[in-house]
C-alpha cells in the first residue's frame, strides 16, 4: 500500500466520537434510495472472476464479525469486534474494482450507499460499546481499479452548537447513518447533499443535510447552500442543516419528488423554550428546500396544513 493510501485510511481506524444509541427514529422512518445505481450494471464484467470469488468469502467472514460486532454479549467487546471488521473490509476493498461489488449479504448490517451518479460509495454504521452510548464509523470509496478510500472520523462531539455553521476537512465528519445522497451543480462544481441520522445526545437526536464536496484536495463536509440563516453568525446561512428534537420521537426529513422539494416536520418546543432543542417536536405543519440559484431554498408552509373548527369536516363543510 502507498503511502498516500495509509494517509486516508487512518481516520478510518482512529474513529471516537460518541453518540446515544439510535432508537426508532432513524433511517427507518426516511426510506433509503436504491443501494445499487444502475449506472454500476454495466461494468460487472469488471471484476474477475477470481476476485468475485474471493469478494465472496471475504464476505462471509464480514458477515460473521459483523454479528459480533453489533451482538456481542459483553457489550464492551464491540469495539474489538468493529476493529476487526474494518481491517477486513478494507482487505476486501482492496480487490480491484471493488467498488462495483453490492456486498449484499451485509448490507442488513452495515449502510451501504452510493451517490446518485455513482461518483463515490459509502459505508457506514454504529456500534453500541455501552448501553447508553454509539459510535459511528464510516468511509467514502471512489470507483478506481485501486482503492482510493477516506477514512471519516465522527467529530460531533467537538462541535457543540457549531454543528450547522462548521465545514469539516481532513475526514473529520458529523457522525450519520445516511439515507440518501443527491448532486447538484454550484458554480461549475459538483456539491452532494446527504440526507443523515445522528443519535448524539442522551437526550435528543438529529436529522442533518450535509454538503459534502470531493477534489483532489480531498473531501470537505458542509457548504453555504441552504437558504437558511445561521443562529450562531447574523447575516450569514448555515453550513449545514440540522434538526435537532427529543430522543424518541418520530421525525422526518426526505426527498418528495411529486413536490420536487426536501420535506420535513416542523418542529416546536413542548415547553415553549426555541433554546432547548431537546423539547422539540413535531407541530403537524412540513416545510421544505427546493433548489433555485445554487442554494437549497427553505419555503415555509411547503404542505399547509387546515385547521378545522369545532363541527367542521375535513372538506370544509359543517357537519
Amino acid at each position: 500500500m502507498s503511502n498516500k493510501i495509509l494517509i486516508l485510511l487512518l481516520p478510518f481506524f482512529l474513529i471516537v466520537g460518541s453518540a446515544h444509541a439510535q432508537d426508532d427514529d432513524s433511517v427507518a422512518s426516511s426510506p433509503v434510495q436504491n443501494q445499487v445505481p444502475k449506472q454500476t450494471a454495466a461494468v460487472w464484467h469488471e471484476i474477475a472472476p477470481v476476485n468475485l470469488e474471493k469478494l465472496a468469502i471475504m464476505e462471509d467472514s464480514l458477515t460473521t464479525t459483523a454479528d459480533s460486532m453489533f451482538n456481542a454479549f459483553l457489550p464492551d467487546t464491540r469495539t474489538g469486534y468493529c476493529e476487526r471488521f474494518v481491517r477486513q473490509l478494507i482487505h476486501a476493498l482492496k480487490i480491484p474494482n471493488s467498488f462495483y461489488y453490492d456486498f449484499k449479504k451485509i448490507t442488513d448490517r452495515i449502510n451501504i450507499i452510493y451517490a446518485d451518479d455513482s461518483a463515490f460509495k459509502i459505508y457506514n454504521w454504529g456500534i453500541q460499546p455501552t448501553i447508553n452510548t454509539e459510535r459511528y464509523y464510516g468511509a467514502i470509496q471512489l470507483p478506481e481499479e485501486k482503492l482510493k478510500l477516506y477514512g471519516l472520523t465522527d467529530f460531533t462531539d467537538q462541535l457543540g452548537k457549531g454543528m450547522a455553521d462548521s465545514v469539516l476537512t481532513g475526514g473529520k465528519w458529523v457522525g450519520a447513518i445516511y439515507y440518501r445522497v443527491m448532486s447538484k451543480m454550484v458554480e461549475g462544481k459538483k456539491v452532494y447533499t446527504l440526507f443523515g441520522f445522528n443519535g448524539s445526545s442522551p437526550i435528543s437526536n438529529y436529522k442533518i443535510l450535509d454538503p459534502l464536496t470531493i477534489d483532489e484536495k480531498g473531501i470537505k463536509f458542509g457548504a453555504p447552500i441552504f437558504g437558511y440563516p445561521s443562529e450562531n453568525f447574523r447575516g450569514k446561512p448555515v453550513n449545514r442543516f440540522v434538526l435537532e428534537y427529543k430522543k424518541g420521537v418520530q421525525v422526518g426529513m426526505n426527498w418528495d419528488a411529486e413536490r420536487n422539494a426536501i420535506v420535513f416536520d416542523y418542529l416546536v418546543s413542548q415547553i415553549n423554550d426555541p433554546h432547548r432543542k431537546y423539547t422539540f417536536v413535531p407541530s403537524g405543519g412540513y416545510d421544505g428546500f427546493r433548489w433555485g440559484n445554487g442554494v437549497w431554498n427553505y419555503v415555509r408552509d411547503l404542505i399547509p396544513i387546515t385547521i378545522l373548527q369545532d363541527g367542521q369536516a375535513p372538506d370544509g363543510t359543517d357537519k
